[in-house]
């Protein structure tokens, strides 16, 4: 009688049923689908997203490597395809001449060595002066400190023309003139603020507790950045010798001003190949292509090195 007049007041509409196990098994079935859905979606956007980086690394390797490709085949081209008009980027005939000739010359030997002697010294320079600069930069953080960093990477801001010759002009006055040290002077200018601002950035991913632990052991604040700071941050190091090195190796306006016979570096003499009818591309194209193996080899032997202080501030503690 109860369940008569309950049907009753509901308008003679029974109750819904429960959801059965077929009901829920429809329900979870559409739900792994959606799912399913949309991680496909998320795959493709990943793989769109990867093919579009690797595109866009093809493209900057392709606009940065040509010009040193198409650089390296010239060196193998015959004098007259040097010169052809349309320019071919292949040579029709593939010869040594050039870098027979190119080696050939007189000072050519000389301006390796001294390019090299130049850069060591600047090298070894900018590093001796940078690292306890940014590492009384980074720990003592005083407010001199940081004006000095910036006043440093302005001064990197500034034209090289701007200093080359009153920097010629004073090397003279002291007798450096057409010298090796003179031009590692003048050179070190170049590299010791970006050489502070990098060592700058690794010391700070450098924890204070392991000095602080080292000076527990006994060690001297000048004995914890040798021993301990030093071998942490080898791979900055590492990175900034290639900064310092390159910048020396590739430097050409003080090499022009501070040089005339003795000291002249490779990129000088390169400049001075000449003939009557122009430039002689071929000799240049040789000898820029043997002048750009050091650095290639410098920079695949420090690889470890570099990847290592690059990646020294991912894991500061």
């Amino acid at each position: 009688m109860r369940v008569a007049e309950r049907i009753k007041n509901d308008g003679g509409k029974a109750a819904p049923a429960a959801a059965g196990p077929s009901a829920r098994s429809t329900t979870s079935g559409s739900g792994r689908k959606r799912r399913g859905v949309n991680r496909e979606g998320l795959e493709a956007g990943r793989r769109s997203t990867r093919t579009l980086l690797w595109i866009l690394l093809a493209a900057a390797m392709v606009l940065y490597g040509f010009p040193f490709l198409y650089l390296l085949f010239t060196s193998f081209k015959t004098p007259i395809d040097t010169i052809a008009v349309p320019p071919t980027i292949l040579p029709r005939e593939w010869t040594l001449e050039n870098y027979t000739n190119a080696l050939g010359r007189s000072g050519v030997v000389a301006s390796f060595i001294n390019s090299i002697q130049t850069a060591i010294i600047s090298t070894v320079l900018s590093l001796v002066l940078a690292v306890p600069a940014a590492y009384g930069i980074t720990r003592y953080k005083t407010l001199s400190g940081r004006i000095f960093i910036m006043a440093a990477l302005v001064t990197r801001m500034v034209p090289p023309v701007a200093i080359g010759i009153p920097l010629a002009s004073m090397m003279a006055a002291m007798g450096l003139s057409d010298t090796p040290i003179a031009l590692s002077i003048a050179h070190t200018t170049i590299s010791l603020p970006l050489s502070i601002w990098l060592m700058s950035s690794f010391f700070e991913a450098v924890p204070k507790d392991l000095e602080e632990a080292a000076t527990v052991d006994g060690c001297s604040r000048l004995g914890a950045l040798w021993r301990v700071v030093i071998p942490v941050v080898s791979g900055g190091i590492a990175v900034t010798a290639i900064f310092a090195f390159l910048a020396s190796w590739n430097e050409f306006l003080f090499a022009l001003l501070m040089t005339a016979i003795r000291s002249q570096t490779t990129p000088v003499v390169i400049a001075n190949f000449q003939t009557q009818f122009g430039l002689d591309w071929g000799s240049m194209t040789a000898l820029a292509a043997v002048y750009s193996i050091p650095v290639i080899i410098l920079t695949l032997l420090l690889q470890r090195k570099i990847v290592a202080g690059m990646t020294l501030g991912a894991v500061k503690g």
